[in-house]
């Protein structure tokens, strides 16, 4: 089968699209999943760099992604859930796990991997799995109680869009920071009740602050006493004035995305897609998303 795979660390050139070996059978409690996309993520850029070599028992070549949806095609002994045919989407943990899925067929656990949602196109519901369960388990973490007030710092990426949406289904309000004022219509449309330019306008007296674009200095405005998430473990905010802060890290866990993926099918949670590109242009994807500026996912397709 054809795969992204990343030859040595280094930069975008160093991914190629080569025939790997295509898993025949799944593991007894595993499926095999044809791939409609992968999404590209930052993790996917930071592995193929080696930035987190020192973490990972895995090393190139290798294939990489986080992300998957596509059709079950075989289903292991042990499996009641899940069905041939079935369209499924799922998270795989590629730098603790080694799998990954940039690939035209992934192998994983059955328990990572929930139906898709049934109201977008399998393709775009790609970008759900990371980015969703890296919001909603944030919010886990940040654990506000209803009414209380939550800073949401990169508000028109992934991770933060999502963010923003899922805080206002828990009964939050939402302060969602952008660092451009063409971003402030599209994050007020997801649901925030008020955006603020981190350039030019402070905030202050937040109950909670969930912070997902590398600015630690935006704990200042949470209130004493109050907490502070952040999923960028490089770029945690000190803590300071009785704040509690801590730092999340994203499990894999299919029943919480399949709960994600009936809030999109129920018109709660709006995904977005950048731009669909073909295995050959991975190196592109990863370039597009370094220059930043990208709003939604890029998506690799077989």
């Amino acid at each position: 089968m054809r795969a992204v795979v990343l030859t040595t660390y280094g930069g975008p050139e160093r991914l190629s699209v080569s025939e790997v070996p295509e898993p025949a059978t799944p593991d007894p409690d595993g499926v095999l999943i044809r791939t409609a996309a992968a999404a590209v993520n930052p993790v996917d850029l930071q592995t193929r760099a080696g930035r987190h070599a020192e973490h990972s028992a895995f090393r190139p070549p290798m294939v990489l992604g986080w992300d998957v949806a596509g059709t079950v095609t075989a289903v292991g002994d042990a499996v009641t859930g899940l069905r041939v045919g079935d369209r499924v989407v799922a998270m795989s943990a590629q730098m603790a796990t080694g799998r990954g899925t940039y690939a035209e067929t992934v192998a994983l656990p059955a328990d990572i991997v929930a139906p898709a949602p049934d109201s977008v196109a399998l393709t775009d519901a790609a970008g759900l799995p990371l980015a969703g369960l890296t919001a909603r388990q944030a919010l886990d973490l940040l654990a506000l109680p209803e009414g209380a007030t939550v800073l949401v710092t990169g508000a028109a990426g992934s991770v933060g869009g999502l963010a923003v949406q899922l805080a206002r289904l828990r009964g939050l309000t939402v302060v969602a920071q952008v660092r451009s004022v063409r971003d402030e219509d599209r994050v007020r449309a997801l649901g925030a009740d008020r955006v603020v330019d981190a350039a030019r306008r402070p905030v202050a007296d937040v109950d909670g602050l969930l912070e997902t674009a590398g600015l630690p200095e935006a704990i200042g405005a949470v209130r004493d006493g109050g907490r502070a998430v952040s999923i960028v473990p490089t770029r945690v905010p000190a803590a300071e004035r009785g704040i509690q802060v801590a730092v999340s890290h994203v499990e894999q866990d299919g029943p919480g995305l399949s709960a994600l993926a009936s809030l999109v099918d129920g018109g709660e949670l709006e995904l977005r897609t950048a731009r669909e590109l073909g295995f050959e242009d991975a190196p592109e994807a990863h370039r597009l998303l370094a220059a930043g500026g990208v709003r939604g996912k890029l998506l690799l397709l077989p």
